[in-house]
């Protein structure tokens, strides 16, 4: 994929930052605060990637607007009491941002995250000024509209057969599907390759440093 492309976008929790098994625990930790029925992990993981109010709404169908407003500030405060740092990225992730950033790539996250959440984990990573635009769930469309990737193209002048979207989920790659944006999947996060391979990514990786290599060619 050697100058395939001008302009990377990713996901955030589960692509770039281990941080699945932390999200399962707080949609958790907010049904059994608010009295729901708690869902096993794998439900839990199944909703990662929307947005919060979209994802509650998803795990408790039938639930009224009350409650999911509820759920999603319930969750928000165990989850901005996680104290991320650098050492939560994947590995070799910093370094692969760094390199991209240096070789002339536009870089982008699209995340199911809200403003408040993301702007803490760029910040605690040390990682704000290698993205050249970031686009949150609660300032747009929720994935998979393609929404928060036509801003980020609009933004950036890049033509949609230029960009790459590196994610995790089902809602990652259906996104970039919707935009007619090429995908790759990463298989450490929250969806398996088997769910990931039906959105027809140009390929999975293990883990998303190994993107660098590729697009090295």
């Amino acid at each position: 994929m050697k100058n395939r492309f001008d302009l990377i976008v990713f996901d955030w929790d589960g692509t770039l930052i281990d941080s699945i098994d932390w999200i399962v625990n707080c949609l958790q930790s907010a049904a059994r605060h608010c009295g729901c029925n708690i869902p096993e992990d794998q439900a839990a993981k199944d909703v990662i990637g929307l947005s919060i109010a979209n994802a509650f709404s998803n795990l408790f169908p039938g639930v009224d607007q009350e409650m999911v407003m509820k759920l999603a500030a319930s969750y928000q405060q165990t989850y901005l009491s996680w104290e991320i740092s650098r050492n939560d990225l994947f590995p070799g992730v910093y370094d692969m941002l760094v390199e991209l950033k240096n070789s002339g790539y536009q870089l982008a996250v699209a995340t199911g995250k809200t403003r408040t959440g993301l702007q803490q984990a760029l910040r605690a990573t040390a990682t704000e000024d290698l993205f050249n635009i970031t686009r949150c769930s609660d300032e747009t469309a929720s994935k998979p509209d393609p929404l928060m990737l036509h801003e980020i193209v609009q933004y950036t002048n890049v033509g949609y057969e230029r960009t790459l979207m590196l994610g995790d989920s089902s809602y990652d790659l259906q996104m970039a599907m919707n935009a007619q944006i090429s995908s790759v999947a990463v298989l450490c996060g929250a969806h398996p390759k088997a769910i990931l391979q039906q959105y027809h990514p140009l390929m999975c990786v293990q883990q998303p440093a190994e993107l660098l290599n590729i697009i090295r060619g």
